[in-house]
Order: structure tokens, then C-alpha cells, then sequence
């Protein structure tokens, strides 16, 4: 799923449901990543302070990809849904 990132509490808030979804508790989630379960917390409730390298970290734990893309250019179209 594509997800449009705008401020820092969107982000947290995707950083919550994403470790949830990849079901990792908070406590797991930070020591994949080398942090404390009490800055997974903080990330979760205020990503102002996330750094680039935690960000990149999380994504790797939580199974995600980051893209950047131009905004003014139009989204891509979603790939299709084929079934093996």
C-alpha cells in the first residue's frame, strides 16, 4: 500500500500501525533497530525527532520501502494484482 507522509504525526502514526501489522511489539521493534523501547514509544506519538538513519532502520524491520517522488508530478498508476 502507498502511503502520503505531510507531517511528523502522520508519520508516527504509520510507524505504530506498521510495527503492529509486522507484529512486533515495541520492545522488539527496538532492538531490531538499536534503540530503546522508550524511543520506539516517543517515535510513535511525536517521528519530529526521528533521524534518517532510524527512519531508514525502521522501515527495514517493519517490511516498508521508502520512495520519494516529485509532488508535482502524477502518482503511478498501482501495479496490477496477478495471481501465480
Amino acid at each position: 500500500m502507498l502511503h502520503q507522509i505531510a507531517t511528523p504525526d502522520q508519520l508516527a502514526q504509520l510507524l505504530a500501525a506498521s510495527r503492529r501489522q509486522a507484529g512486533l511489539t515495541q520492545t522488539e521493534a527496538a532492538a531490531r533497530v538499536g534503540v530503546s523501547q522508550s524511543r520506539i514509544s516517543a517515535l510513535e506519538t511525536d517521528a519530529s525527532g526521528l533521524t534518517l538513519a532510524q527512519l531508514l532502520a525502521l522501515c527495514g524491520a517493519y517490511e516498508l520501502q521508502l520512495q520519494l517522488r516529485d509532488k508535482n508530478q502524477p502518482s503511478p498508476a498501482p501495479a496490477p494484482n496477478v495471481e501465480w
